[in-house]
């Protein structure tokens, strides 16, 4: 009886001893990547680096590694995707000549077996073109590093839709759209989910201007992933994609069934409820009355009322295109005994201000008349 307690002790011992200690490793971790982003020369980033990849790769075997987040570790990317059963780990380490190194793992979680797998994304971009249009294979990536894991559903198989950022060269930067998913134990990258007019893509590339940053995002209220419209500095830049800028115009891929369908010249709202102050003077009580109102963008042409039917053209400055919905309206005169202060006043300036362009005008002919 007596050994068989023994026994069990030190079993228990050996089990807690063996046990894995997330607190420890992350810590373990912190100091191999701090150690990697002191390091100013090539050799010396290889050296830290190679001993927390190595780190890194036995912490992503450990079981229950999908509920620990690695908080420490801020340069570390790790996102997982709403259903839980992909986690994406990667990092970068920048060169010495601007160029980037990329590592990543994926995670799979597989539930009727209970455990997880593994998978290396091997950067193997020296080998492919700068913007691939194939499906790719782990060992055959082109590096990047992922922010934001979409999952879309089609025909009962989950593709992970993937936001990305390669830091390019000194002169570009890329921001990228990508489609992961797993045929059998195999991991894919790229499939034709993105449709553009009559095109059908792969994955997406859009590369800029390392001066500027171009923001990607997805917006789950409106089921679409959202993102600068670029162009060139000026029309003879076209096509050198180092002189690409946001030009104040945002396009969308908006998932359409299974499909991320592009539609352009979307209008780009805030998150979340703002409330901004309004000040107006209330000719009755002869006060300035303060309120607030929510600051939020309302498409005139929704609902009932005035604005549903008008149609608006917008006019440059320089263009001889007439609005539509202006040259329909007739000048109608207020009574002032219903105009507000405000546009009293406004009215009285507007009078005064044409009478002096009327005389201004009489004067000047006569003085032509007179020569």
């Amino acid at each position: 009886m007596k050994v068989s307690l023994l026994i069990l002790l030190l079993t228990l011992s050996f089990h807690s001893l063996a046990q894995f200690d997330a607190i420890a490793r992350e810590q373990e971790l912190a100091v191999l990547l701090d150690s990697l982003r002191a390091s100013q020369k090539n050799d010396r980033k290889e050296f830290w680096n190679k001993q927390f990849k190595t780190l890194v790769e036995q912490t992503l075997h450990e079981p229950g590694i999908f509920e620990i987040t690695f908080p420490k570790l801020k340069t570390l990317g790790v996102i997982d995707s709403p259903d839980k059963l992909v986690r994406i780990v990667n990092w970068n380490v920048e060169q010495d000549d601007g160029s980037q190194k990329y590592y990543a793992y994926v995670l799979h979680k597989e539930i009727k077996k209970g455990e997880h797998t593994v998978i290396e994304l091997i950067d193997n971009s020296m080998m492919l073109p700068g913007k691939p249009e194939e499906t790719l294979e782990a060992n055959r990536w082109y590096g990047a590093l992922y922010y934001q894991i979409i999952p879309v559903e089609k025909s009962n198989k989950t593709y992970y839709t993937l936001l990305g950022w390669d830091g390019g060269t000194r002169m570009s930067n890329t921001k990228l759209i990508d489609v992961l998913y797993f045929s059998g134990n195999s991991l894919k990258l790229g499939y034709p989910l993105f449709k553009s007019a009559d095109k059908t893509a792969k994955r997406i590339f859009y590369e800029h201007s390392e001066k500027t940053v171009m923001s990607l995002r997805y917006e789950p209220e409106y089921n679409r992933i959202i993102f600068d419209h670029l162009m060139p500095e000026t029309p003879t830049m076209a096509g050198f994609y180092e002189f690409y800028v946001p030009d104040m115009s945002y396009d969308a891929f908006i998932l359409e069934g299974s499909r991320w369908v592009l539609k352009e010249d979307v209008i780009g709202v805030n998150k979340g409820t703002q409330t901004v102050s309004v000040s107006q003077y209330d000719v009755k009580k002869g006060e300035v009355s303060t309120y607030t109102i929510e600051n939020k963008w309302i498409d005139p042409t929704e609902g009932s009322g005035a604005g549903k039917n008008d149609v608006h053209v917008a006019v440059l400055p320089d263009s001889e295109t007439k609005n539509t919905t202006e040259e329909s309206k007739k000048a109608v005169k207020k009574d002032p005994k219903e105009m507000t202060a405000l546009q009293i006043y406004e009215s009285k300036k507007k009078h005064k201000k044409e009478k002096s362009s009327f005389y201004a005008t009489r004067y000047s002919k006569n003085k032509k008349a007179k020569k």
